[in-house]
């Protein structure tokens, strides 16, 4: 008798690599006046920390769509808990070991990196090749727990520091590598089934001919851009507006935001069966521009703070969203697509904090500008999927449809 096969622990497994994602895209930033204080790192090279994260994790994207399907799935993603998870410990270790320790940060920075970018690309494909019902929610569900490894990252290490002082961050970095190298155990017993069957795929020359494809694409840098920036910024924006402390604005801005971002997910994966994808995306989007402009335009800290947090809610749909359409209108896109999905993402989730950073600056350190200017990308969110909905049902997708 042939032994089911548990697609659970393959959930499960794929739940936890995006809480590893979370760690090491949040832990760090946690750090920045440390390393400043104790390695005596000027803000100018600190800046250099998260640009060289997102441009690791763009190069491993690009670089997925040709490696990932010839090397497995489970190889691939075994590999990024596995960097995560030394990523994680290099960090306590070689700025103390190396004569320049911030090349020690670094160094560590791209091995971490190199995990995420690996979990952007797989983890989705990974979850879509299992015989789920209602993939869409699953998805959504999927993608909520980035939001809650945010969450419990940033509460989770406010709380260590308050106990044990921030001086002992290095335990703390040994302590959230044990999440990917557990998990990386995880991943070598699970079952993963391949998305599309070999000689089956588009293969990207057909992939980049087809028109539709470069609308999920647009929808996907909108979407990275819009999550991104309310990320990136949130906090920045909580103190100026608020005039509170670092914690406080941490808890209150990128933390909250993340709050309601995972809220948004986890009730779309409930209700997705009894939703329309496409509609609640545009309506999400619309509100997002609402959320923006009543950030930015507000004269009250307090409704300036809702807008943020709100803002949250509103974004919380459109990553993952993008992503199952994309799955229903190219169904043959392979792992390719979803690499190059991932990569437009990062690309809008790293270009567009550094316009809004650049705007502000130029409007006299003005933050409440450059948000306003970011809300352009929502706003094409609403064109894109209008574009899409005049797309008639039964165009062939697989190359054929025509925008």
């Amino acid at each position: 008798m042939t032994k089911q096969k548990n697609y659970k622990k393959t959930l499960t497994a794929c739940y936890l690599g995006y809480i590893t994602q979370a760690i090491t895209a949040n832990f760090t930033p946690l750090l920045f006046l440390t390393f400043k204080s104790i390695y005596e790192i000027t803000l100018e090279k600190i800046a250099i920390i998260p640009l060289v994260f997102y441009l690791t994790q763009l190069l491993i994207d690009l670089a997925a769509t040709k490696f990932a399907d010839k090397i497995g799935y489970r190889a691939c993603i075994v590999a990024s808990q596995l960097v995560s998870a030394v990523g994680l410990v290099s960090l306590a270790i070689l700025p103390e070991v190396l004569p320049l320790p911030f090349i020690g940060i670094l160094i560590s920075v791209v091995l971490y990196a190199m995990g995420s970018g690996l979990v952007e690309v797989l983890l989705s494909p990974i979850v879509e090749a299992c015989p789920f019902e209602n993939k869409d929610g699953v998805m959504s569900l999927l993608h909520s727990f980035f939001c809650w490894g945010a969450v419990g990252v940033i509460l989770g290490s406010t709380l260590f520091f308050s106990i044990f002082g921030v001086e002992n961050w290095k335990i703390l970095a040994f302590i959230w590598a044990l999440v990917p190298l557990y998990n990386t155990f995880n991943f070598i017993t699970c079952p993963i089934e391949r998305l599309v069957e070999d000689g089956k795929s588009m293969g990207i020359g057909k992939l980049l001919k087809t028109p539709i494809f470069w609308l999920m694409i647009l929808l996907m840098v909108c979407s990275g851009a819009s999550e991104a920036t309310m990320t990136q910024w949130a906090s920045a924006f909580t103190e100026s507006a608020l005039g509170v402390s670092k914690t406080v604005g941490d808890l209150a801005g990128p933390c909250l935001f993340a709050m309601f971002m995972g809220i948004a997910r986890m009730l779309y994966g409930k209700f997705s069966e009894k939703l329309n994808l496409p509609k609640v995306m545009l309506v999400c989007s619309v509100m997002c521009a609402g959320c923006y402009l009543l950030a930015s335009v507000s004269a009250s800290p307090i409704l300036g703070l809702a807008g943020c947090a709100l803002c949250g809610l509103a974004v919380g749909i459109m990553w993952p969203g993008t992503i199952s359409i994309s799955a229903q209108k190219c169904p043959r896109g392979g792992t390719a697509m979803f690499a190059f999905l991932a990569l437009a993402g990062d690309l809008g989730a790293s270009a567009s904090p550094t316009m809004v950073g650049s705007i502000s600056e130029m409007a006299g350190g003005n933050l409440k500008t450059g948000l306003f200017v970011a809300t352009l990308f929502p706003i094409i969110l609403v064109v894109g999927l209008i574009v899409l909905k005049s797309v008639k049902k039964h165009q062939i997708l697989d190359g054929k449809a025509n925008l």
